[in-house]
């Protein structure tokens, strides 16, 4: 029944599988129908190994796992985040234009000698009490000016990180499940040389008993040690499943004491992007698609105006708008004003002083203006030399990732082969055993026991090559797929697309 319903769900999910099928623009933004879906015929039949009776399995299918990688990895939840961080700096640049406004009770008191304006000392008590508010404002216009386009840039990176670390999600969980289907394969082998290895051991201690002994007893050490490798083997495997299961677990933030158990085959085949173009024509559509390319391009842009902001600083005035009506330094502006000799307030009356002045600033006098302008220049030329070497990774991304899945094709077809050879190899090999020829007056075989354990031990590596060469097509692919970062639109020929 979980089975059932886990594929009722993967089916309707936006991923889907298609095998060598032109996909139209229009079909590559609808989910593809679950007749499209196909996972290939295997070398040979092998039986999906069980989970052990101490593991609590988790039947889970690769668009449901997919699905999940853009909700539950942390690293998109943190990229989201830090959208919300820029944007907030963005609308703290876009108000340097207004003035922080200021409420508040100022009460002054004197006692003792003062001054007055014609320098005459005296001696006095005094108080004035005032009500009111007052704007300040100390901000340098070209800091109004470019702030909010460099902060604007922020945010743009900001969204193209969130992109990054979606495609990156999506990748690790695919891979992540490739591993699993992998060891699961690669299980499913070491059942099958097990069992091979088991039925040899049945058949020597058959042909070595006592009144028999057709075959000499060190042959039957030799099968029973044989069984013991290929046990061993059905160990390794089952661990490396476990380990690979806990892996995809983590990054889907699943429950942690699960064992995933793909619902597809071990042999499935994913084609996302297509073979039949060279990778001179992915490279450009990765350069223009990869949204670690629209990052970088938006902080250059953002340290270019930094730049320029600092070009003009010195050409374009600060203003300093603050209250002048409270002694004796003055904050608030306006309001209500009282005072008289002594502790006395009174004749209270409204009363405004504005200080208003516009300055230009040559910091350091001129050097450290020349400084400031040095290092946003650096930083800008910084940032442009990052582009360059994130286009270069992109570009050798792609050339990576076609080369693996292009080899694994490759692989994929010899592995086939082999696995169907090595699995007929076995098969003979036992049937000679059990066909003896008379010669030199004594009973012989058509094949020795040696030779079926050669055959076996062939059988384990030809599972472990193709499951192995299946899962590095698959991983290929998805690597492919997002190193020209998901450009749905651009994806002609074989494939599934969102």
């Amino acid at each position: 029944m979980w089975r059932a319903l886990a594929l009722v769900v993967g089916l309707g999910i936006v991923f889907a599988f298609t095998v060598m099928k032109e996909v139209s623009a229009q079909e590559l933004a609808t989910p593809l129908q679950p007749d499209q879906i196909a996972a290939g015929n295997p070398p040979v039949p092998v039986e999906p190994p069980s989970p052990a009776p101490t593991d609590r399995p988790l039947p889970i299918n690769l668009p449901t796992a997919l699905q999940l990688s853009s909700s539950r990895p942390v690293d998109i939840a943190v990229a989201a985040e830090r959208i919300q961080v820029a944007v907030a700096q963005l609308r703290q640049a876009k108000v340097l234009w207004l003035p922080t406004l200021q409420f508040g009770i100022d009460y002054f008191h004197h006692d003792g000698r003062i001054q007055d304006v014609q320098g005459n000392m005296m001696d006095t008590s005094k108080g004035s009490f005032m009500l009111g508010a007052a704007p300040i404002a100390v901000f340098a216009v070209s800091d109004a000016i470019y702030a909010p386009l460099a902060a604007r840039q922020i945010v743009r990176a900001r969204q193209a990180d969130l992109r990054t670390a979606g495609n990156d999600s999506y990748l690790a969980v695919a891979e992540a499940y490739f591993n699993v289907e992998q060891s699961q394969g690669e299980l499913a082998g070491a059942l099958d040389a097990a069992r091979r290895a088991q039925d040899l051991l049945a058949i020597t201690e058959k042909l070595a008993k006592p009144g028999v002994q057709i075959i000499q007893p060190v042959e039957v050490v030799r099968a029973r040690t044989e069984l013991a490798r290929r046990r061993q083997a059905v160990h390794a495997a089952r661990e490396r499943w476990r380990v690979t299961s806990a892996d995809l677990v983590r990054i889907l933030r699943l429950d942690a004491g699960s064992v995933i158990q793909p619902l597809e085959p071990p042999h499935l085949r994913v084609t996302l992007v297509g073979l039949e173009k060279p990778v001179d024509d992915l490279i450009p559509v990765a350069l223009t698609n990869r949204p670690e390319l629209a990052a970088q391009q938006a902080l250059v842009q953002a340290t270019l105006q930094r730049l320029r902001q600092e070009r003009i600083r010195p050409l374009v005035p600060s203003v300093l708008l603050r209250g002048a009506s409270t002694n004796p330094a003055g904050t608030l502006a306006a309001g209500t004003f009282g005072g008289g000799l002594n502790d006395t307030l009174n004749r209270f009356g409204s009363r405004s002083d504005f200080d208003v002045q516009v300055l230009w600033e040559l910091q350091g006098l001129g050097f450290g203006y020349r400084a400031r302008v040095a290092e946003r220049r650096a930083d800008h030329q910084l940032s442009t030399l990052e582009l360059f070497r994130i286009q270069d990774r992109v570009a050798a991304e792609v050339t990576q990732a076609y080369a693996q899945a292009e080899s694994a094709v490759a692989r994929i077809t010899e592995a086939e082969s082999e696995l169907r050879d090595a699995v007929d190899s076995v098969d003979k090999n036992v049937a000679g055993m059990r066909q003896t020829r008379e010669g030199d007056n004594a009973l012989g075989f058509f094949n020795r026991p040696q030779e079926v354990v050669a055959a076996i031990q062939a059988l384990a590596q030809a599972y472990n090559d193709y499951y192995g060469a299946v899962a590095d097509y698959n991983r290929g692919q998805f690597r492919l797929y997002r190193a020209l970062g998901n450009p749905a639109q651009f994806l002609g020929g074989e494939g599934i697309c969102r």
